[in-house]
């Protein structure tokens, strides 16, 4: 049977999973009459919620007897890690690209890992349909692109393929009338090389990714380099670390990918991508090899994470109020079993039995785990995240750098370019494609980015867009623009009150509605001013036979900010912790007492007085 390995890559929101729902359906993976929900590859609830793909998920088609492995990327900067592994699993990638946008950050980083591995690319111009749309020069962009990433000379012959995922369509020619995607299948099948495996020689798979079975536990998914797999095969696993002895185990099940489904088969050779349980303690990066023929394969290398936040055992005055898991010994093996499918995650242990750091690629890749922790029933503390820094080969301290690519009405240009300075950004390219909207390139340092966003959606009126990308480490930037205006923490415990609300609104932004519960020192809304101030939400109106309490009720407040976990990261400052639970986010300061917090400020201006 004739095999192609590809994987769809692109930046965030170009059509890649929509892509390839269509190709799912004209290819004939659907029953007619099965009822089957856009976004179909989107299958984690989280994906769906935000609209974006966080995990790699196999799935194959099948194209006049030529069987298609397809492998969706996540499209985020935060998520490169799946890339970079599934990239090992495949010969070939669809590199999907708008045809309104053009290349952006995320397009480079993923074609310079394409690029670098040898991997065959077929270039999808999608949304061909979209209002603006200007494929040619998207066209000459990409080739750009291509050059400027010192692709070779059989990559820069790459077939170009106009599409619209939505309408499921493509054409190699804009001058000929798209009706379907066979023209893109066409292209898959002549250009991507089928896999060069031997099946009579002995067995050897790269481990690439970890799913896990309630049932079966762990399931190695890879692609087989040579040889043949079989149900019952005694295999070797091989170590990363080549001083360290191998392990012997045995496939129990294994399964290869037809359409949506896993299915299971008494063997696979080589070129196939599967799935093998009955593996004990198998990982990401291991070889797995027959026991007379153990020769390891070169590991998977993922860039080093560059932000780091603190998780923290909850306690807050409401903790264990709402969560199952509450405990340091819950919290901590949690954290570790993430490890085993997420690659780019890193987790340690501190001086403190109830604390630990966890790094991470961005703000994104660490709140998809915390909320994704809060779901299960976990419940825990965050600290605001920090840069991971480095020495330099003189000493100097350096830090982690970003791409930032923002598009941007004219009217508000003024606005994102003073912000921008003083969070020490350095401006590479301004465009203007005369399409309404300024293309800017900035180097920025990775700080500068921390609680940027919602002040670029309040600058741009949310009509900007923002995006960027993992660019290098340099020398250290110094101290930056930070949040400018306090908050209201409150100095009692109790329900919050309408009445005190009503004075307090005109003090600054609230972050509680009449009825919610605080305590001492939790945070309930953001000053009009600098500086912090601790004030009372439970403050009730004296009664008197003058008035009555049934006044409260004609008193209009605006709705409270509602508080996400990305929000909060970039909100917190380094005297204050997120309180997550399965019900609540909650902002604190780190020691909740008045008293403690004044007799800190105090200490704080001695030490500085002294310098």
């Amino acid at each position: 049977m004739q095999i192609r390995n590809v994987a769809i890559i692109a930046h965030v929101d170009h059509g890649k999973t929509t892509l390839v729902d269509k190709m799912l359906r004209q290819a004939g993976a659907f029953r007619e009459n099965q009822v089957v929900e856009d976004r179909v590859m989107d299958s984690n609830p989280l994906e769906r919620e935000r609209g974006i793909t966080i995990l790699a998920k196999n799935t194959s088609v099948r194209w006049h007897g030529t069987k298609i492995n397809i492998v969706d990327t996540p499209g985020h900067a935060d998520f490169g890690g799946e890339v970079e592994r599934i990239l090992r699993m495949v010969h070939g990638v669809l590199l999907v690209v708008d045809a309104f946008d053009g290349p952006m950050p995320q397009t480079r980083f993923v074609l310079r890992k394409a690029l670098a591995l040898g991997r065959t690319p077929i270039v999808v111009i999608n949304k061909i349909d979209r209002p603006g749309a200007d494929p040619m020069r998207v066209h000459d962009e990409v080739l750009d692109l291509f050059i400027e990433l010192e692709a070779d000379a059989a990559q820069l012959d790459a077939p170009v393929v106009y599409a619209s995922a939505r309408e499921g369509v493509a054409t190699m020619d804009l001058d000929v009338p798209a009706t379907d995607l066979a023209p893109l299948f066409d292209a898959i099948i002549e250009h991507v090389p089928p896999p060069t495996g031997n099946e009579a020689e002995p067995f050897q798979m790269l481990v690439s990714t970890i799913d896990h079975s309630p049932y079966l536990g762990r399931l190695a998914i890879g692609r087989i380099e040579r040889g043949t797999a079989h149900v019952g095969d005694q295999v070797a696993l091989l170590p990363l670390d080549p001083t360290q002895p191998s392990e012997r185990s045995r496939v129990t099940k294994l399964y290869i990918f037809e359409g949506l489904e896993r299915v299971e088969v008494p063997s696979a050779e080589a070129g196939e991508i599967v799935a093998l349980a009955g593996l004990e303690g198998v990982e990401i990066g291991l070889t797995l090899t027959d026991l007379e023929h153990a020769e390891r394969l070169e590991g998977i290398a993922v860039e080093e994470p560059t932000i780091s936040v603190d998780f923290l055992v909850n306690n807050s005055p409401f903790a264990g109020r709402d969560g199952k898991f509450v405990t340091s010994r819950q919290v901590r093996e949690r954290l570790y079993r993430e490890l085993e499918r997420n690659v780019a995650l890193r987790v340690a242990d501190t001086d403190s039995t109830d604390t630990w750091t966890v790094s991470g690629r961005g703000e994104l890749h660490l709140s998809i785990l915390m909320e994704t922790m809060r779901r299960e029933g976990y419940e825990f503390q965050v600290s605001r995240p920090r840069v991971i820094t480095k020495r330099g080969a003189g000493g100097e301290r350096l830090e982690p750098y970003e791409e930032l690519s923002i598009d941007v009405p004219e009217e508000f240009l003024g606005a994102v370019i003073e912000k921008l300075g003083g969070r020490r950004a350095e401006m590479l390219e301004m465009k203007n494609p005369g399409q309404g909207l300024v293309r800017l390139l900035y180097r920025i340092p990775a700080r500068g980015l921390f609680g940027y966003r919602s002040e670029f959606l309040t600058d741009t009126r949310g009509t900007g867009i923002l995006h960027h990308r993992f660019l290098e480490y340099g020398p250290w930037a110094g101290a930056l623009a930070g949040r400018s205006r306090g908050t209201l923490v409150s100095m009692e415990g109790g329900t919050v009150v309408a009445f005190a609300l009503a004075n307090l609104s005109e003090r600054g932004t609230l972050f509680v509605a009449p009825g919610t519960l605080v305590y001492e020192g939790m945070i309930i809304g953001e000053s009009a001013r600098p500086g912090d101030m601790d004030v009372n939400p439970t403050k009730e109106k004296k009664l008197t036979n003058m008035r009555s309490k049934a006044t409260d009720d004609n008193i209009q407040l605006e709705p409270p900010r509602e508080l996400t976990l990305e929000g909060a990261l970039e909100y917190i400052e380094d005297d204050e912790l997120i309180e997550v639970t399965p019900r609540s986010i909650r902002l604190r300061k780190r020691y909740l007492s008045v008293n403690d917090r004044k007799k800190l400020s105090r200490e704080a201006k001695r030490e500085r007085a002294s310098l």
